[in-house]
């Protein structure tokens, strides 16, 4: 017999602790199903490997600390520690603390119904003073009465005060060799590290939704109940990653069906919308029908659907769509529905990655600003027309090759030709496009200062002047290839070119250049494609095997030095270095009023000495 009058042997399955409680007495499933061994605790596999490890090795700390969210095991998980370090049977076979425990042992269920007199829980959100502390630093140095460990759990340890935790230390860092610790919180940043030092860390993951799902099965085939799959999926979301949650979640639905617990019935109880009607509104956005859309919403809300609500499970099934197009698998999750899966592998082939996050993005905005308004639903409303608008507009850089196309470039999947675009745009911008015949000088000699590292921009009238053909651009030096690039506005080309790139030679319609190792494998390629599309006719991009000429940002960097180190040759500059100890040379500049220069400090332009400079 235990000491709690319950035969040794009694098994540790939830059924057999309801077998005492007083007749009619109802438990919740969260207390009814709660875990009484390691092998009970549910997707929190690599916690029991390392305990486990640590007590076949003996290799036992002194104090655990366990963090995690709500309801995913943390005083569970203290109390099974406690059951296993003072693990004992009558007959004395096991010798010392084990995580194998096939049926309650001496001490087990006491332990278990908190009420071993060696095994104290504390709540510090009610306990929080050095007074609270004070008593359980008096208690430790006491062996324990009947167990083999005295064992203070420690629940919400951060609501300690900082006076309570400095208590602590020095007890927590040496205590008696019969006296553990197990500490439990949700807000881990708030315990102070001189206390995370002296413990061993445990972070208690969310249990995932599929893992939800199969445990919520289980106990409703334990309690007799029917349950559509859809349904289990929709609790196991709606917790969280959080066991407490889902089984209280699950409890509640059981009551509010009266039967078979359906999934539209649980919809209706935590007041989601119908996943499929959610699924009908995003189509029309991503369609651009504003008036669908409308249609749509109004309907949800006016059977009672939060508006708030609507757009919070909108943006979630923006982010199952933006996950299945990177992880396919994700649509294989039984936690879904069937239609969620199935419309969600379709929408990912459709839709573009930057539609999904301008989507994402927009809604993230309009939550907060529906949950700020005085009319919620018209707030969702205008929410809704600027998504659907934006469904219809092209991205930035399509826009952009769209009008270097004169507007016949196709856009890529995701996203339509703009309704109503204007027309007149691209044939006025590609008339403006200047041409690059003659050689360009990369100096400014206005006393300019440059904001990037890279070639001055040529000027559009010069360049025009010199260009006898608005239909082709002739390219014959490699400055002009990288103030090309400025023009069309194509950064990471632009900076490809001068920080990526040692020209070997070049002529009209022939590029060699040798690459530096960081240097992207698609460089080529697309320098060779973008070029044809610049100039109007092919190009041959080679890769030489030559050291070939530094790269400009070298020479950048080459030429800023020498400035910085005639600079510092100064003898008025060595004067002032002198005065002022540790004081180096930052940069230097010329001055406006000063005349131009060959030598002139610019910051961030490359100066060649002539025109006819090759790079």
């Amino acid at each position: 017999m235990s000491d709690s009058g319950v035969p040794a042997d009694t098994p540790t399955s939830p059924a057999a602790t309801e077998a005492a409680a007083p007749a009619g007495a109802y438990r919740v499933l969260a207390r009814k199903y709660r875990p009484n061994s390691f092998e009970d605790l549910i997707g929190q596999e690599a916690v029991v490997r390392t305990v486990s490890n640590a007590f076949d090795t003996g290799r036992i700390p002194q104090a655990w600390i366990l963090t995690g969210v709500r309801g995913v095991g943390k005083t569970t998980t203290a109390r099974i520690l406690a059951r296993a370090l003072n693990y004992e049977m009558p007959d004395g076979s096991v010798k010392g603390p084990t995580i194998h425990m096939p049926v309650h042992g001496v001490h087990c269920k006491a332990i278990m119904e908190s009420r071993h007199m060696d095994v104290l829980e504390m709540d510090a959100a009610s306990h929080t003073g050095v007074d609270d502390v004070r008593q359980i630093n008096d208690s430790v140095r006491y062996a324990p009465a009947s167990a083999r460990y005295k064992v203070y759990i420690i629940d919400e340890v951060h609501m300690l005060s900082t006076a309570a935790f400095n208590a602590f230390l020095k007890t927590l860092e040496e205590p008696p060799e019969h006296a553990k610790f197990v500490f439990a919180t949700t807000e881990i940043r708030k315990v102070p590290v001189t206390v995370l030092s002296r413990c061993q860390r445990f972070d208690l993951r969310r249990v995932e939704a599929d893992v939800l799902m199969t445990h919520l099965g289980n106990i409703a085939q334990k309690e007799g109940v029917e349950v559509e799959p859809e349904a289990l999926g929709i609790i196991a979301r709606a917790a969280e990653g959080s066991v407490r949650d889902s089984l209280s979640l699950f409890d509640q639905a059981i009551a509010h069906a009266a039967g078979l617990v359906r999934a539209d019935q649980v919809r209706q109880m935590l007041g989601l919308a119908d996943r499929t009607r959610v699924i009908e509104l995003f189509d029309a956005l991503a369609r651009g029908d504003i008036a669908a859309a409308f249609a749509e919403f109004r309907d949800q809300y006016d059977t009672g659907a939060d508006p708030v609500v609507v757009l919070s499970d909108l943006a979630e099934f923006v982010n199952f769509v933006t996950r299945v197009k990177i992880v396919p698998a994700i649509a294989d999750n039984v936690a879904f529905g069937e239609t969620e899966r199935m419309r969600g592998r379709e929408f990912a082939t459709k839709l573009s990655m930057r539609v999904l996050s301008r989507m994402w993005q927009m809604l993230l905005k309009g939550i907060a600003e529906v949950q700020g308004a005085t009319r919620p639903a018209a707030a969702a409303e205008m929410v809704l027309v600027r998504i659907a608008y934006a469904a219809d507009l092209p991205t930035p850089d399509e826009a952009i090759r769209m009008i270097e196309q004169g507007g016949g470039g196709s856009l890529p999947s995701g996203g339509s030709a703009p309704r109503g675009a204007p027309s007149a745009a691209p044939s006025a911008m590609t008339s403006a496009t200047p041409s690059y015949s003659a050689p360009v000088a990369m100096s400014s000699r206005g006393g300019a200062t440059m904001s990037q590292p890279s070639m001055a921009r040529p000027q559009p009238s010069a360049l025009t002047a010199a260009q006898p053909d608005a239909a082709v651009l002739k390219i014959t030096s490699f400055p002009q290839l990288v103030a090309l690039a400025s023009e069309r506005r194509d950064v990471m080309t632009r900076m490809a070119l001068e920080a990526d790139v040692r020209l070997v030679r070049i002529e009209d319609g022939r590029l060699e250049l040798a690459l530096e190792r960081t240097a992207s494998r698609a460089l080529v390629s697309d320098l060779g494609r973008k070029l044809e599309q610049w100039t109007g006719r092919r190009w041959t991009v080679i890769v030489s095997n030559e050291p070939g000429q530094p790269t400009l940002r070298s020479q950048n960097e080459a030429i800023k030095n020498e400035r910085e180190r005639v600079a510092e040759n100064d003898p008025r500059v060595q004067e002032v270095l002198a005065r002022f100890p540790g004081a180096k040379v930052m940069e230097v500049r010329r001055l406006a009023a000063e005349p131009a220069a060959d030598d002139a400090a610019i910051e961030g332009a490359v100066e060649p000495a002539d025109e006819d400079d090759d790079f």
